[in-house]
């Protein structure tokens, strides 16, 4: 691994609870990581505590195979590139890019590497333009440029877009995953936006009170979250009542929408005892159909461009979110026919906690 964090905790003084708290992952050389969470999970503590801006007390930062741990942040190989930018307003681009490089570099190695990654972060020939000349995407496109030139072992990204519109946000998402790619680097990045992370990130890392719930690919942490907090936290979904049985060699899940089965060997935990559980049910797994026995009705919606953001109500009382095309207009207080098409079956124990594990979780 070029970047693997063992059992690192950071506490500071005077706290209860660790502010990182025994977190262990992996990133190999040229992989993006995004860590996500809601405010004041640890996160950017994490990510300060790699940098070395934030003592850990305990476990291991080793890049590239060395543990840096207790090495000062200035010779850890590292590049930070921060929210606010933080460019000297006195410099013009050129020398704010080159003001990390080494010494040791002549004149014109210094200006032919600045023009390399001004290139590469598609500001090429902006060298002598001030800061203040700059539109705030471009600025950081500066910073981005600034920590590449270097050539660190690391990057990493401090919520960078954090300053912009939500727009030139999701633009510039996508063509930093193509410049970091580009410039073969390995970087762990930090966002509240969990589409700027799908957008961004090889590996995605979902944080709560300090502690990593999952590190996986996007697809897996929506799929198949590892704790039921993953499950909540990532998309739109619902836990609903169901009742898991076991019939012949299929998993059944009873749900008030019908049975859901894996249609495979059970592939559950010997020790579990049939019974009540929870099942989560995505906005994506409940499907409008007029045909459809089951009938919801609609309590709220909310209007998403292609598609409505619907919340139901059944008979039973319980509450569901689907989404629907947005030409499927419907009033809230009418009653629409539904039915779940689940491709992943996940299910809870009823009265499991923030971070009880799945007790199950299989393809339908």
């Amino acid at each position: 691994m070029h970047l693997e964090l063992r059992q690192l905790s950071v506490q500071y003084p005077g706290r209860p609870r660790p502010a990182v708290d025994g977190v262990s992952l992996g990133l190999r050389a040229g992989d993006i990581g995004v860590l996500i969470g809601p405010s004041g999970c640890g996160k950017t503590t994490l990510l300060r505590a790699v940098a070395g801006l934030e003592p850990a007390s305990a476990g291991e930062i080793r890049i590239s195979g060395q543990d840096v741990a207790r090495v000062p942040p200035e010779r850890r190989q590292v590049g930070m590139v921060f929210q606010d930018y933080a460019l000297f307003p006195h410099l013009d681009v050129e020398r704010n890019v080159a003001f990390g490089l080494p010494r040791s570099l002549s004149r014109s190695e210094r200006r032919a590497r600045v023009s390399e990654v001004l290139g590469l972060v598609g500001l090429g020939g902006s060298e002598q333009r001030m800061p203040h000349e700059l539109s705030g995407g471009q600025q950081q496109r500066v910073a981005l440029a600034r920590a590449l030139a270097p050539r660190p072992q690391l990057l990493l990204l401090d919520e960078p877009f954090s300053n912009l519109d939500v727009d030139l946000r999701e633009r510039l998402a996508h063509e930093l995953r193509g410049i970091l790619k580009a410039a073969q680097a390995t970087a762990l990045f930090v966002t509240h936006d969990q589409l700027e992370a799908f957008a961004i990130g090889d590996l995605i890392g979902v944080m709560h009170e300090g502690k990593l719930h999952q590190w996986d690919d996007a697809y897996t942490l929506y799929h198949r979250p590892a704790t039921r907090f993953v499950a909540d936290f990532i998309g739109h979904g619902v836990f609903a009542p169901a009742t898991l049985k076991r019939v012949g060699n299929q998993v059944v899940v009873h749900t008030a929408l019908g049975a859901l089965t894996d249609g495979a060997e059970c592939p559950l935990p010997a020790a579990f005892g049939w019974g009540q559980c929870e099942v989560l049910l995505r906005a994506d797994d409940i499907v409008h159909d007029d045909e459809a026995p089951v009938k919801a009705e609609i309590v709220r919606k909310a209007f998403r461009g292609s598609e409505f953001l619907y919340t139901l109500r059944l008979a039973t009382g319980e509450t569901l979110l689907a989404h629907v095309p947005s030409h499927h207009d419907h009033r809230i207080g009418e009653w629409i026919g539904i039915r779940a098409q689940v491709d992943h079956v996940v299910t809870f124990e009823r009265e499991g906690g923030v971070a009880a594990p799945p007790i199950a979780s299989f393809p339908a």
